[in-house]
């Protein structure tokens, strides 16, 4: 059980705390790195529900990490990531991720207009309440003291190691702990100074650095403390074994995402999703994903496939940037491609037979003359191959990245769909030889009797859905490896 030991004055005294500002050790603040927020006056940015809904997608700000937004083997994942998904579809719109490389700007950018919501585990405070609308909680949370355990402490008593540690946060007095400048840890130990009556030295660190490398670095032995949301930190306790967490210095905060206030309608929607969620199982089965399954986060740290620590997508990596040369494609869309097919599963046969990394009928390796598609690099020679073909007949597409698309819908679903969308598209007044928005929905109304027996089109009836929907997971993936993958 987690032990929550901090000393409070009477109330007062935090009042005037919060009213009037607090006093605080020497930090190592930045000017270059501080927030601006605070000060900057913002022109007023009116995107609400509506305009968000006419531009088709939602754009959200988050950061990476191990729980937020990460990319292992192949998948893009993260809490975060999976509710805004889930927020996503339930309000019909695409979705867009923009990462805040720098968490001191996060909300800068929100303000700025660079997104419609800050989808990042964010405490809610009168200071940033100010500024910022914040939807319902999604989760309460309390700060704790991240710090190192003895060198030796696999050896000795629980007692001993107790004695060791700090407990009491008057022991926090002349200790120097590191913070982001802009987090509510830095607040909070702000606060805190005027509870104890003395001066903790805050060390501010550049907004690049992640809570979690923080908690890395106490571990290593690179800091001495930090100050963690404690479901970030005990998450971080399974693999960090070394470290202590359980110290609080707060007391429960709500952790929620923000938006401008000038999205009332966009808050409201988001609202109503969180109390929809809230009575569902799968909200909590998410949570539990990355902030409960203690051996899922230990694999996902150690392994070269994780976003966060290695550059790797798949074991095929090489061979993939080899075989994109023949493309001329970027080798991470053909890997996009194949995580589309095949999860990287090698031995995976469908339901129509077939087979292997690239999901290559037999009948296609038999006309491109092909062997041994169970064999991983004979399957991918055979995919490309095909690739090839599909290349040659869309080379009437003008642009570049609207080729790559009825490419991807061809592998999907055949080129001679494909050429009967074209050919609606064209008959009913739109462009033939462009997918987004186009031929994209030409494909989709290929399921109904009216188009399917429409008298330009040569191959019948065509579950369109499903293409629609490969290629753009194909590609919102690849800009996806992109962020993640060099």
């Amino acid at each position: 059980m987690v032990r929550m030991r901090f000393f409070i004055l009477p109330l007062i005294l935090l009042a005037a705390c919060v009213l009037h500002g607090c006093r605080t050790g020497p930090d190592g603040e930045s000017d270059e790195d501080s927030q601006t927020w605070r000060t900057t006056d913002y022109p007023e940015i009116r995107v609400d529900l509506q305009q968000i809904r006419e531009r088709g997608k939602l754009i959200a700000i988050t950061s990476y990490s191990s729980t937020s937004y990460f990319l292992y083997r192949g998948k893009p994942m993260g809490y975060e990531y999976e509710l805004l998904k889930n927020l996503s579809e339930y309000l019909g719109l695409d979705l867009e991720i923009k990462i805040a490389r720098n968490m001191n700007k996060i909300i800068d950018m929100l303000l700025r207009g660079e997104g419609d919501i800050i989808s990042y585990g964010m405490a809610v405070t009168r200071e940033r309440r100010e500024k910022m609308a914040f939807t319902k909680y999604h989760t309460k949370t309390h700060q704790v003291l991240v710090q190192r355990k003895p060198a030796e402490w696999r050896n000795m008593r629980r007692h001993e190691i107790e004695e060791s540690l700090i407990r009491d946060p008057l022991e926090l007095i002349g200790k120097t702990v590191h913070v982001r400048r802009d987090s509510a840890y830095y607040g909070r130990l702000k606060n805190l100074m005027e509870e104890i009556g003395g001066d903790i030295h805050i060390q501010t660190v550049k907004g690049n650095l992640e809570t979690e490398e923080l908690i890395q670095m106490v571990a290593n032995g690179e800091i001495d403390y930090t100050v963690a949301d404690y479901n970030i930190a005990a998450i971080n306790a399974t693999y960090y074994e070394n470290i202590d967490i359980d110290t609080g210095i707060s007391f429960n905060q709500r952790i929620a995402w923000a938006l401008r206030t000038t999205s009332p309608e966009l808050l409201g929607e988001i609202n109503a999703w969180i109390e929809k969620m809230r009575k569902e199982s799968d909200y909590y089965v998410i949570y539990n994903r990355y902030f409960k399954n203690d051996k899922a986060f230990r694999r996902r740290i150690r392994s070269e496939y994780f976003s966060g620590s290695g550059s790797r997508i798949s074991k095929y990596d090489e061979l993939l940037k080899e075989k994109a040369e023949e493309l001329s494609w970027d080798w991470r869309l053909l890997a996009s491609l194949i995580y589309q097919e095949s999860r990287f599963d090698p031995e995976v046969e469908s339901w129509a037979g077939a087979v292997g990394l690239m999901q290559i009928m037999p009948i296609t390796a038999e006309h491109l003359g092909v062997d041994g598609i169970e064999d991983p690099a004979e399957n991918i020679d055979a995919g490309v191959r095909f690739l090839k073909e599909l290349q040659r007949t869309f080379e009437d597409i003008p642009d570049p990245e609207e080729k790559i698309k009825f490419i991807l819908a061809s592998y999907n679903v055949g080129p001679g769909h494909i050429e009967d969308a074209r050919r609606l598209a064209e008959k009913y007044g739109n462009k033939g030889d462009v997918w987004t928005g186009e031929v994209e929905l030409w494909i989709r109304k290929k399921s109904q009797s009216k188009y399917y027996n429409d008298e330009v089109v040569q191959y019948g009836y065509c579950r369109g859905i499903e293409t629609y929907r490969y290629v753009r997971e194909v590609m919102e993936r690849y800009h996806q490896y992109r962020l993640f993958i060099s």
